[in-house]
Order: C-alpha cells, then structure tokens, then sequence
C-alpha cells in the first residue's frame, strides 16, 4: 500500500521508521509499506531459492555459475526494493567482498516477486518498469494462490511474457532451463490434499 500522501519525496528514513516487520520500498519517490507476507508466499520463495542456489550456485556439475539473495535490498538511484529473491551472474558481479554491505546498486541478472494482495499492483505496475530500466534480463512472477509462474524476458522497449506456467508442471524457465523446476514443490498443500513429494 502508498504509505502517506505524495507531499515531498519519500526517503530512507521513512522505511527505518515503519513497525517492526513491515518492509518498505521507495518507488518513483513515493513509500510503499507491506506486512510480512502470509506462509504460502514464505514457503514459494524459500523452496524457490533453495532449489535453484541447489543447482545454479553450489552445483559440482558445474552449473555454479551464480549466486542467490532472498530479499535483498537494492538501491536505484532514489528507488529501494525489495524483490523476493534475486540472482546475479558470477561472471558479470563476484559475489561481494564485504560481509557487512546492507544493500546492492548494481541489478540483478534475474529476479522473482511473488504476488501477495498487498503487492500485486506494485509489483505490476511500478516494479516491473524499473526492474527494466535498471537492466534486469528476466523476471519472474509467482502466484501461490493461483499456482502459476509467469516468466518474462527483455524486449527491445518492454517486457515480453515468454510463458505462463500452472500448476504442479514441470517446467524449463529460463534463464534457468539447465536444470527442470517442479512447481509442486512451491505451492502450499491444499487443505485435505496430497502432499506432493520430489
């Protein structure tokens, strides 16, 4: 949600100065405030992280060729996000030297919001632009509730959506298609439903 009217750009002592828990984004100069989220949005976006840090950052296979974040700050300018997970190629950014470095400017090769009713539109509408002005190669949007994954690569002036993927599928989303993703794993189990095992 818009936290306050936009009476003079927002700044960073606005996010340091929400309640505990809430987590702040600044987005075109105006703060955005979210709870955390509910366990479905949790449980996608840990599975997601563990299973491509799995085979994309600690592979022996040789697929080490990235590196992961959940929610990891990042700082355009006068924008701070928050995206749910984030990736960098090690080739374009080694892994940071400094332990104690609380957030990032330089953008990440590949990130994934997962949808919560507090963040749908912001997510949408204002992240997604930024994400591509920045330089962002593939963003991916994860609906726990409608169990979908839409995966979205860049175009010459927008994004271009490149599928839309449902269910319990097992799918190749790039810019990961090395390695097969079962989106089973990510969903919460519906109440009385089987529990899907990898």
């Amino acid at each position: 949600m818009g936290w306050g009217k936009r009476r003079k750009p927002a700044t960073y002592e606005d996010i340091e100065q929400l309640p505990v828990g809430w987590v702040g984004e600044i987005v075109d100069d105006a703060l955005y405030a979210s709870p955390r989220p509910a366990y479905g949005h949790l449980r996608a976006a840990a599975r997601l992280t563990s299973l491509l840090t799995h085979s994309f950052e600690l592979s022996r296979e040789g697929l080490g060729s990235w590196w992961f974040l959940a929610e990891p700050e990042l700082h355009f300018a006068r924008d701070v996000v928050v995206p749910d997970v984030a990736g960098w190629r090690r080739e374009r950014l080694p892994e940071p030297l400094d332990p104690e470095l609380p957030w990032f400017s330089t953008a990440p090769d590949w990130l994934c919001e997962v949808l919560s009713p507090s963040t749908r539109s912001l997510d949408r509408l204002r992240k997604l632009p930024l994400y591509f002005r920045e330089g962002v190669g593939n963003v991916w949007l994860i609906d726990p509730v409608q169990r979908s994954l839409e995966i979205y690569r860049r175009g010459a002036s927008s994004w271009v959506r490149s599928h839309l993927f449902t269910g319990d599928a097992t799918v190749n989303a790039e810019p990961f298609e090395a390695t097969p993703l079962h989106l089973g794993m990510l969903w919460t189990p519906r109440m009385g439903g089987p529990l899907v095992h990898r």
